[in-house]
């Protein structure tokens, strides 16, 4: 087949990269070669639109052993061992086939992971739909969920915590973003850098299919009306072979013979030898015909661009294959040396005793186009000032019962128990709280997790909602008890070829950045999806962060639901009653204008940082951050979690009752501490120049507020409880 311009184009490269690629070749490449260029330079894999603005992250911290640029980041926990983990985006394929788009999501983060000497202990997900008017969202969802369960569950990983949300910006182009946490010994971290020549380029692990080829162009690729015509890149995952990989890969890296290991993600073989060849600065030679394929008559083509699930691609020490072997033939894997590393720096591939395709490894790699695409930053909106008759017919109740019944406030358990979250035997906090927290086997000390993404405040002002994501997080981790240390970021956007989105891009990793340098937060691993757009319609821009924290005694961890009767509840942080963009004004005041809320970082690492003081002196007992919904949202959680009421102060000090209880000021927690220890918690507080409220009493079976407020919390907890299992089964 001729290879030409329209060749190029239909491979998902520009008329100018496909001269460019002619002008380094200093000739036409052939159908391989230019399959591999498509592939290598998609976005997926070049962050060609990304990767100047990326370069601005904080990502330094005295913890990190390993951040951005490797399969995940590590982080140090102290006694020689260190978390490696990753959010990755699996969007396209989960839209055209949810259960195995988002299964082979779940396998693949799982692989980027223990490809670096981890045994994964926790899994997590920021999963995200249209509209629930829509009629695709239930049957997206239904299917998301299981293959996310589906992969998890039978690989024996607990799923300890996640997020869903529900927007008509997803409706053409929903979010799948997995994250994986794994335990490494510090000493015994495994990298993708190719190192010596002449070492032998192992390929184990499933046989090599047709399923998944041009995946990776195809997840850099808007949507238009041929979406079914796009099922077969989606790759097809088997969790029980994932489980015999990783138990055999583990195995191996007890000895000391690999020098380098890299997971076969996206672009499948192509992209795993460029990249540990390219990290090394060597060649790479592979005989295709070597390749275990589990289907007929398969092509150089097809065998390179495949993105068949479960392999891995190893360089060994010289003279360590038959023991290799032997781990690989016990776990019933396939192995095949199918090449070495060379002095050429290039990429050459044999097949059946020829020669299929030469390139320079940095025509693929270093010489990938980067674009300095043209962006809009974004006006900061106008604040809104409502009058006062906006509040005059509503009902204080009717507003909560409004707001906890929303299908992003209101609980997730019919998609979390789908989820094994306590298997291996170390969960210690569950899904639906602020974090999930897994011990660290065999020790006191236990690791927090969650994931968070605030797209409303990102479309209303990228800047504000990049840094509130990251606060966010921080608040989640503190909220456990945990001390913060590390994120990773998934960043899902539209079209970055528009200025609009490529601005957005910006200013939320700029916001990303500032927040996480101030709060010491630094970002060690990522990924970026761009092109989540169907017929010229875009999402909201999503940044998911991913956020870990270390508890240094399991035994101190904190949980949202109330304790005891009498005891004392106070709001830390000031409430100034910011509207703008709460679900309160968006749902009950049907007002989606105005800017999202303020974050003042001094504030929030202040904050934080004084709640794990009192966590420290045990004068906590439970806590729970402010968020979506605002302060009677939070204690409505905290009181459905402990089956406890709450008898509010009718002395509290606020203009606006409305605006006090559903405004979404940051920085700010609920806690809940004995009555005897109020005046040591007072004294602490104002040591550190922290506001705090006096918001009431522990009571037995009531949340009250004068005569405006007086349910039940079995009825409470009906409204917050029924709404999803309600719609998923109607």
């Amino acid at each position: 087949m001729e290879v030409n311009e329209q060749t190029a184009v239909d491979h998902g490269l520009s008329k100018d990269e496909f001269k460019k690629i002619n002008d380094l070749l200093k000739r036409k490449p052939n159908l391989t070669e230019l399959a591999i260029f498509s592939a290598m330079w998609n976005e997926h894999c070049s962050y060609k639109s990304s990767r100047k603005h990326l370069k601005n992250l904080h990502t330094e911290g005295s913890q990190v052993i390993q951040g951005p640029g490797e399969n995940a980041g590590v982080v140090d926990i102290g006694d020689d061992e260190a978390i490696v983990f990753k959010i990755e985006s699996h969007n396209h394929p989960s839209f055209i086939e949810p259960y195995q788009g988002a299964a082979t999501g779940v396998g693949g983060i799982m692989r980027d992971v223990f490809t670096m000497g981890a045994r994964p202990i926790a899994n997590l997900n920021s999963i995200h739909f249209g509209s629930t008017q829509n009629k695709k969202t239930k049957n997206l969802l239904r299917g998301v969920v299981k293959g996310i369960g589906g992969y998890g569950n039978c690989i024996g990983v607990p799923t300890i915590a996640g997020q869903t949300h529900f927007d008509e910006s997803y409706n053409g182009n929903i979010l799948v973003n997995a994250m994986t946490l794994g335990l490494v010994n510090k000493n015994k971290i495994f990298y993708s850098k190719a190192a010596g020549l002449n070492k032998p380029v192992i390929y184990v692990g499933s046989k090599t299919g047709r399923d998944g080829i041009h995946g990776a162009s195809m997840a850099s690729a808007v949507f238009d009306d041929k979406i079914e015509e796009k099922k077969p890149t989606v790759q097809v995952g088997d969790p029980f072979t994932e489980k015999l990989l990783l138990e055999a890969c583990l195995e191996l890296m007890k000895e000391d013979s690999i020098i380098s290991i890299q997971d076969m993600g996206a672009a499948g073989l192509t992209s795993s030898s460029v990249e540990m060849a390219s990290k090394g600065k060597l060649g790479i030679e592979l005989d295709l015909s070597k390749v275990p394929c589990r289907e007929t008559e398969m092509t150089p083509y097809e065998i390179m661009l495949s993105e068949s699930q479960e392999r891995m691609l190893i360089i060994l020490e010289n003279g360590k294959e038959d023991k290799a072997k032997e781990i690989f033939d016990k776990w019933n894997l396939d192995f095949a040396v199918i090449g070495k590393t060379t002095n050429t720096k290039n990429l050459e591939l044999i097949f059946k005793n020829k020669m299929v395709a030469e390139i320079p490894i940095d025509f693929l790699a270093e010489n990938a186009p980067m674009y300095d695409r043209k962006w809009k930053k974004a006006k900061l909106p106008q604040k809104i000032d409502y009058p006062k008759e906006t509040f005059k017919s509503l009902k204080l109740e009717n507003c909560l019962i409004k707001i906890l019944s929303n299908p992003n406030v209101c609980e997730k358990k019919w998609i979390w128990e789908q989820y094994d979250h306590t298997v291996m035997g170390d969960t210690i906090q569950k899904p639906g709280g602020d974090s999930g927290v897994v011990r660290v086997h065999g020790t006191n000390k236990a690791v927090a997790a969650c994931v968070d993404s605030s797209a409303i405040y990102c479309f209303a002002h990228p800047l504000t909602g990049g840094k509130q994501v990251v606060s966010e997080s921080w608040r989640n981790l503190i909220s456990v008890g945990a001390k913060p240390i590390a994120i990773t970021n998934c960043l899902n956007f539209g079209n970055p070829e528009k200025e609009k989105n490529m601005g957005e891009f910006v200013e939320c990793v700029n916001g990303i950045s500032e927040a996480a340098k101030y709060l010491n937060f630094p970002v060690v691993s990522g990924n970026v999806s761009f092109y989540n757009e169907t017929r010229d319609k875009g999402i909201k821009p999503t940044p998911s962060i991913g956020g870990i924290g270390l508890i240094e005694d399991y035994k101190n961890m904190i949980t949202m639901k109330l304790k005891k009767e009498g005891n004392i509840v106070l709001v830390i942080g000031k409430t100034e009653g910011y509207l703008d963009q709460s679900i309160f004004s968006r749902t009950v005041l049907l007002e989606k204008k105005g800017p999202p809320p303020e974050v003042n970082l001094f504030n929030e690492k202040n904050n934080g940082e004084t709640i794990l003081k009192l966590i420290d002196k045990k004068l906590i007992l439970s806590c729970h951050d402010v968020s979506v919904g605002g302060i009677l949202t939070a204690v409505s959680k905290m009181c459905i979690k402990g089956k406890k009421g709450v008898k509010i102060n009718p002395q509290i000090n606020f203009l606006n009752k409305f605006s006090y209880f559903f405004a979404e000021d940051q920085g700010r927690y609920v806690i809940e501490i004995e009555k005897k220890n109020l005046d040591s918690v007072k004294k602490l507080l104002k040591e550190n120049s922290v506001h705090f409220d006096e918001f009431g009493v522990v009571t037995k079976e009531k949340l009250q507020f004068k005569d405006e407020l007086n349910i039940s919390i079995v009825d409470l907890s009906k409204k917050y409880k029924s709404w999803l299992e309600n719609y998923m089964a109607n």
